[in-house]
């Protein structure tokens, strides 16, 4: 295979006692407990984006199509993340990178290919987490001085500071540690805030309307563009590099932190989904804190805790591409030696600039969450997860389990289409709605 060679000419023992080589690379491997690794994923879909699967998911399904959407999305999202972290030593080889993976089975091409749709993955999912920032930043404000004065583009921009200042400040994704301590706190924080205000709210409220709303037309878009939102919810699309810092042995310690991900992991996001749904109906926000009713201090101390956790998540998924930069540039030793910082300063600064400028550009996020799920988070997840492991396990499948491999693969690819053409609609419909730069 030609990229093997390239890929892996730089390979080196982690242990003695190991059979398996690891790509050279600038960051830490098999440092961390699946635990904690747990807690990584767990801190991936538990972010802040929690607070709009009530309105960007639940409102176009509705009870029955949401409830059974976000089961399902469940269950396949554990079995599709599954099969990649049993290729993680496909061929007596660590692949700590999903474009590694991919070149190891397919060759250079699909090394490359699956390079670039992580990339757009993990970039718009980034842009999501600044987006969403910005949003709490500006709720918090609104809370004491509601004057117009500071607009969304603006607290995405001070968003966007913060976010790399974080970048800068800690090297590697193992380097986490406490801060994904700070993480769960905060994620309790706005979770708990926004599950008890809207059981509240909703308590108190008048008979509310779950009708889908739309046209025929208009809901078929909607439908198919929530679907994309609900696979976008539980996957990381970085599974390997995740997967990469957990200790020996490697693929059980991953299936516990992925059982312990889509078990404990998604309760709280089913909590507040539901909750916020049967609080408000369909007029349910993408942002559900901005639809509760509370004491001033108790919003803003979850709006808070919503902007401080997106800092932490987005740093989680902007790792892969931090840790390619690294590795190509030889940045190693110390974290504080001053080639290292001010490479962290320019090219980490730098890259959340671009993130920050496109958040403030078009600020749509559910329309991001549709996208993301449709031109990466499919092709990714499902249609070459089941194919690689389709072609890694050949001869060891029956019949039946290659016919039901091509029938995922095919399946999520029509399905990645649908709602490629279903989430630039509403990208498009929504520009005409608002301008560049808006304030939403």
């Amino acid at each position: 295979m030609d990229a093997t060679s390239e890929v892996y000419s730089g390979s080196r023992k982690l242990h003695e006692e190991e059979t398996a080589e690891i790509p050279e690379t600038a960051h830490q491997i098999s440092t961390d407990s699946w635990f904690q690794v747990g807690f990584v994923l767990t801190t991936g879909i538990n972010s802040a984006y929690v607070l709009g699967y009530s309105g960007n998911v639940m409102i176009p399904l509705g009870w029955i199509g949401g409830v059974i959407g976000l089961i399902i999305a469940t269950a396949i999202s554990l079995y599709a993340n599954a099969l990649i972290a049993k290729l993680h030593e496909y061929g007596g080889v660590r692949h700590i990178r999903y474009r590694d993976l991919a070149g190891f089975i397919y060759g250079k091409k699909a090394y490359s290919l699956t390079w670039g749709l992580q990339y757009v993955n993990l970039f718009m999912i980034n842009t999501g987490f600044i987006i969403l920032a910005g949003q709490a930043l500006k709720a918090a404000y609104v809370l004491f001085k509601d004057d117009h004065a500071l607009k969304l583009p603006h607290f995405i921009a001070i968003s966007g500071v913060v976010c790399a200042v974080f970048a800068i400040g800690i090297p590697h994704l193992s380097a986490l540690r406490i801060w994904l301590g700070f993480s769960t706190v905060f994620s309790l924080i706005y979770i708990v805030i926004a599950f008890v205000l809207s059981l509240q709210d909703g308590l108190q409220a008048p008979a509310r309307s779950y009708d889908i709303p739309g046209t025929k037309i208009s809901r078929i878009f909607t439908t198919i563009g929530a679907a994309a939102s609900l696979v976008f919810a539980f996957n990381t699309g970085m599974l390997p590099e995740i997967q990469a810092t957990v200790r020996k042995p490697v693929v059980e310690n991953m299936m516990k932190a992925l059982y312990f991900q889509f078990t404990a992991g998604v309760v709280p996001l089913y909590a507040v989904c539901f909750v916020g749904y049967w609080a408000y109906g369909n007029k349910t926000s993408s942002y559900l804190l901005n639809n509760v009713n509370g004491p001033i201090w108790v919003k803003a101390m979850a709006n808070i805790a919503a902007f401080l956790q997106t800092v932490i998540a987005l740093h989680i998924f902007a790792s892969p591409m931090y840790e390619y930069l690294d590795t190509k540039f030889g940045i190693k030793g110390s974290p504080l030696k001053i080639q290292n910082l001010t490479f962290r300063i320019t090219v980490r600064g730098g890259y959340l600039a671009i993130n920050t400028l496109v958040s403030a550009l078009l600020p749509f996020l559910g329309d991001f969450m549709s996208l993301t799920g449709a031109i990466s988070t499919f092709p990714l997840t499902f249609i070459l997860a089941n194919h690689m492991y389709l072609v890694a396990k050949k001869d060891k499948l029956t019949s039946a389990q290659k016919l039901w491999h091509w029938l995922n693969v095919c399946f999520f690819a029509l399905l990645a289409v649908a709602a490629l053409i279903s989430a630039l609609r509403l990208i498009a419909v929504d520009s005409k709605t608002y301008h560049v730069f808006a304030d939403l």
